[in-house]
């Protein structure tokens, strides 16, 4: 007698029947086909469908001596590439939250992969995309650089390598993936401002800009802090005695982050010029930390250094003319 999609199997045997991804399971369990045992296995089959509905269901888990286990086809083995790219994203989500992973790391993931792959992988079943697919995708973007390239391939392989935890046994086609070497030639000369072009440039943008952005941008000459970390220091950090300023946090996007980006705290001792800029706009030093920074610069409007960066550019212009 079938019950809810249970029945008795013999004599020693409780039949379950369900369908799993469209298609229909008749597994068995070693039990006495009684009354009770009858009513637990419905209430099991309800629960398996359940998990069935959410995607949580393993098949191994609920019938282990299933004699056709490895025909049983494993919802994750029709997994689209879009589905891997949400489950890699939420996985960088939570590493994010222990401080395990960089926010604006993060943000290039989604960045690329929504640019770059996406397009062309999402509705595709991950485990059937092969190497060739990839490198296909990958070399039709003829106009990248060196860098971009690399870019695209590093955050393509990190999840790729997520998506093929589940699959131990294959093989992972992004890892035939080779990023581009960065020869000496590859990255740009370091080209450091002379003494005088400096003073030009900080001159340059006292006058077009004010003293509030003039000392910003004058601090940061003469200490080589990072736009990030500048925006993101506090009064607390800088010590009058000794005249030395600690860099231990970042503000990146519009967040605090309790790292700089090489995640790595440096106390320095400030030279005689960047002490002359604190003293000269030590009245209008706010919490923020940004030297000259006064009212406008403290105030909620301030979310990142962005600003800051567009503001110099028309100052740089100026100055070289």
């Amino acid at each position: 007698m079938r019950v809810g999609g249970v029945t008795a199997k013999g004599q020693r045997r409780i039949q379950f029947d369900f369908i799993v991804d469209g298609v229909r399971y008749r597994p068995t369990l070693v039990r006495l086909p009684t009354e009770a045992s009858l009513r637990r296995a419905r209430e099991q089959l309800k629960g398996i469908k359940e998990r069935i509905r959410m995607g949580t269901f393993c098949f191994e888990d609920e019938f282990p001596n299933f004699r056709y286990l490895h025909k049983v086809i494993d919802p994750s083995q029709i997994r689209t590439c879009n589905q891997v790219f949400d489950q890699f994203i939420e996985h960088c989500e939570v590493r994010l939250n222990r401080n395990d992973l960089a926010r604006i790391t993060l943000a290039s993931y989604r960045r690329i992969l929504a640019s770059v792959w996406r397009p062309e992988l999402g509705d595709r079943l991950f485990l059937q995309v092969s190497h060739l697919v990839l490198n296909r995708i990958a070399d039709a973007n003829k106009r990248w650089s060196k860098k971009r390239y690399n870019n695209a391939i590093s955050v393509l392989r990190s999840a790729f390598v997520f998506g093929y935890r589940n699959h131990p046994q294959q093989l992972n086609p992004a890892l035939g993936l080779k990023c581009g070497r960065m020869a000496r030639k590859d990255r740009p000369r370091p080209d450091p401002f002379r003494i005088q072009d400096a003073e030009a440039l900080i001159a340059a943008i006292h006058a077009d800009w004010g003293e509030a952005q003039g000392n910003y941008d004058e601090f940061r000459f003469f200490t080589g802090l990072r736009p990030s970390e500048q925006i993101a220091l506090a009064v607390t950090d800088f010590d009058a005695t000794r005249g030395t300023l600690s860099v231990n946090k970042a503000r990146v996007d519009g967040f605090n982050q309790s790292t700089t980006k090489t995640r790595q705290d440096r106390l320095f001792e400030l030279c005689p010029r960047a002490l002359a800029v604190l003293e000269r706009s030590s009245s209008c030093v706010s919490n923020c930390g940004v030297p000259g920074g006064s009212a406008t610069a403290a105030s909620s409007s301030w979310k990142t250094d962005r600003r800051f960066r567009i503001l110099s550019i028309p100052a740089v212009v100026g100055g070289s003319h």
